[in-house]
Parts: structure tokens; sequence; C-alpha cells
């Protein structure tokens, strides 16, 4: 009996590590990462994304694509995001961002409970904030985890986020975004 009850107990703490320890990753970790991304010098002008929506598991569920616009005004930067699903839903998302010092960021957007904030360190960003899909319905609430990197290119950022409700993995982003205007894949189902 009491073999069975260890086993138990070290089979509950181990869960409880693989559930609080899978996000150990700080953005001081890319403090030396080149090269620097300044998000509101890669955000100002047209930019375009185009990503998957998946499954908590990984699976791949539907495509998103956007066109955003971002300009200055005063110490902040406006950035207009357009989306369109596969589905052919479209919304729109307009973003306020403000650095706020060396390495923090805080915005907010239509649908952003709250503010967002972010830290950049060397070639990453990381930005959460909470979400409202439907307005009015606090039960369609995630929490939004974004995991940005510039690449070597200085025109594209790979997007990794993490969409979260009630503290459980709903499902993941992985996004694309181009500085420019590139031609964009479609969105639309073969």
């Amino acid at each position: 009996m009491n073999r069975a009850h260890a086993i138990l107990r070290a089979t509950a703490v181990l869960l409880l590590v693989a559930l609080c320890g899978c996000s150990s990753l700080r953005p001081t970790d890319f403090t030396a990462a080149v090269p620097r991304f300044e998000p509101e010098k890669f955000f100002e002008g047209p930019v375009r994304s185009w990503g998957v929506i998946e499954t908590r598991s990984g699976r791949p569920q539907s495509r998103v694509r956007a066109d955003l616009n971002g300009r200055r005004e005063g110490n902040e930067i406006v950035i207009t995001q357009d989306f369109t699903f596969e589905d052919g839903r479209q919304e729109q998302r307009v973003w306020r961002i403000k650095r706020v010092d060396e390495h923090r960021y805080e915005a907010t957007a239509n649908g952003v409970i709250g503010p967002a904030t972010g830290y950049a360190y060397g070639n990453s960003f990381h930005w959460v904030y909470t979400l409202q899909l439907r307005p009015g319905n606090v039960l369609t609430r995630v929490r939004m985890e974004h995991w940005m990197y510039l690449l070597g290119d200085e025109r594209t950022v790979l997007n990794r986020v993490i969409i979260r409700k009630l503290g459980v993995v709903v499902a993941q982003t992985t996004e694309y975004f181009q500085k420019g205007t590139p031609t964009l894949p479609t969105t639309e189902a073969r």
C-alpha cells in the first residue's frame, strides 16, 4: 500500500511539474540575439502576415492572413490590423502601442481587456494580453501569449502564439510577418 501511495504521489508531482514548468522561457534569454527587434520600427508602414491556427494538439484548424499598417502618432505607434480568416470572416483590430522604457511596451486595442504588455530583448518580443472574442461575454476571454522573433533579413518576423482559457492551452498559432507588401498566400481551402 505504501509503495502504491508513493507511486501515485510521484506521478502527481511529475504531472504538476509538467503543467507548471511549461513556460520557463524569459525575454531576457534573448538579450544577445541579433538583429535587435524594435516593434515600433518593424510595424511602421505596411506589413503583411499569414498563419495557421492549430488545435491545442497542434493539428491545423484554419488559416488566417492580415494586412497591417502602422503610423506614428506622438509617442505611440497606431497599427490597424485587418484579418481575413479561411472561412471568409473578417475582423479589424486597432493597436495603440507605446514604448515605456528600453525594453517594456504597453498597448491598448479593441477587444483587449486591460493593457497588453510586452518586453523586447535582442531579436525577440514577448507579448501578453487578454482578448475577449465576443463583446459582452466574459466566457469568451482568452489569454494570448506571443513570442515574436525578428529574422536575419530584418524584414520577417516569426510569431508563435499560445492561446489559453482558464490557464489551459486551447489553441496555438504560427504566423509570419513580412515588412512591405509581399504577395500573400491565399487562405481559401483547397
